[in-house]
């Protein structure tokens, strides 16, 4: 018999749009086909050219980089102006789920450290059980983007 998720009563949050998430702590947001074509199609961009003004490939596994949002040099996300997300009606999958992210709800006790970074945790609206393992599998299904990276040639004597 499996046990229940802590987060079986569901847990409250409330996005108070306090930026914490968003600035000055380096970190990756993963974009998927969806989170591409929609921030892409906000800005009136074609797919490579989104990727190339806004993105960056990062290192994943031996072979493996995935698309990830670019940061400022100050490490704020590249998206945030004037006090807030300059896209914030079509953000990326990974924006819009958290905190339910299986990171943070892996344990009571990891929600609790996040709920001491974000304000919004425990505060707010009830999201029950069935909501939070939404976002869950929709952060499985949506496929974060990743591309293979050739070998490099192997030179003899250098």
């Amino acid at each position: 018999m499996s046990e229940m998720p802590f987060h079986a009563a569901g847990l409250r949050f409330s996005c108070t749009r306090c930026s914490g998430c968003c600035r000055h702590d380096g970190g990756f947001v993963f974009l998927s086909e969806l989170d591409l074509s929609r921030l892409a199609g906000v800005l009136g961009m074609g797919h490579a050219d989104f990727v190339d003004a806004w993105c960056r490939w990062v290192p994943y596994v031996p072979g493996y980089e995935r698309l990830s949002l670019r940061e400022k040099a100050n490490l704020d996300c590249v998206f945030w102006k004037d006090g807030g997300c300059s896209v914030y009606e079509a953000r990326p999958l990974q924006c819009r789920a958290f905190p339910f992210w299986d990171s943070v709800l892996c344990s009571p006790r990891a929600w609790e450290r996040m709920a001491g970074e974000c304000p919004g945790i425990n505060s707010g609206r009830l999201h029950p059980k069935e909501e939070i393992d939404g976002c869950l599998r929709q952060l499985e299904d949506e496929l974060v983007i990743e591309r293979s990276v050739p070998k490099k040639p192997h030179t003899v004597g250098g």
